[in-house]
């Protein structure tokens, strides 16, 4: 099966991690739109401009099904992108959500995008909505392990009670380590391992083809980290 995955940077490298963690044998192709990112503070015309030249992209790949690893545009564009598409698309967002309405989690938030969070999307699931938006542009500069990065998660998560983050953004799982660092050891909540246990693939043959519209140094690293055999591209 052909898998086309995408995000707005590099984020959506952690579904296809776990993604591939769950079933390997596949030929997955990704994009990120790290020229264009971040994400979150687009209009939602801009998102579904963006959104659809992806997938266009991605049918020219002749994948059989869309994963779109971004919350922001999972929150905004989802209906949007199923009615101008006709291949299975699966978001980032639903899983989870399906998930939190199933569960009891007390003293429970969710960090994203400022779309996401404003999509209202997580209204009534969790005890604190945070917008993070330092976070994705942090990332994407490597700036991970940065005095910058230590005084954004401070000043977003300063007198909270959280024992179940959600990692409402894809970007965040790379950022377990230094939540953890501020928080103490607590339940996160994976997106990517949501929706790798609720998705149903068959297995082929393992290919992974990588593509960005702009990559830097920071993009190899963590693609070394991630993955053993890709190829990787900088497409516009």
């Amino acid at each position: 099966m052909r898998i086309g995955v995408f995000d707005s940077g590099m984020g959506g490298l952690t579904v296809l991690k776990s993604l591939i963690d769950k079933y390997p044998n596949n030929y997955y192709i990704y994009f990120g739109d790290t020229l264009n990112m971040p994400y979150g503070n687009k209009s939602v015309k801009e998102l579904e401009q963006l959104s659809s030249n992806i997938i266009a992209f991605l049918l020219n790949k002749k994948v059989d099904i869309i994963v779109i690893a971004c919350g922001t545009i999972s929150s905004n564009c989802l209906d949007y992108l199923k009615k101008k598409f006709d291949i299975p698309i699966y978001d980032i967002l639903s899983p989870t959500i399906e998930f939190l309405k199933e569960v009891k989690l007390d003293n429970t938030a969710v960090i994203a995008t400022t779309n996401t969070i404003k999509s209202g999307i997580f209204n009534n699931l969790t005890d604190y909505q945070i917008e993070c938006p330092l976070f994705v542009p942090l990332i994407e500069e490597g700036k991970i392990n940065s005095i910058e990065m230590e005084n954004a998660i401070e000043g977003y998560l300063k007198g909270k009670k959280i024992d179940n983050l959600i990692l409402g953004c894809t970007h965040y799982p790379l950022l377990e380590k230094n939540l953890t660092n501020y928080l103490g050891k607590i339940n996160y909540i994976n997106m990517g391992k949501v929706l790798a246990n609720k998705i149903v693939l068959d297995d082929e043959y393992y290919f992974l083809e990588l593509n960005f519209s702009k990559i830097n140094a920071n993009i190899y690293r963590l693609c070394a980290r991630l993955f053993n055999d890709y190829e990787i591209k900088e497409v516009k």
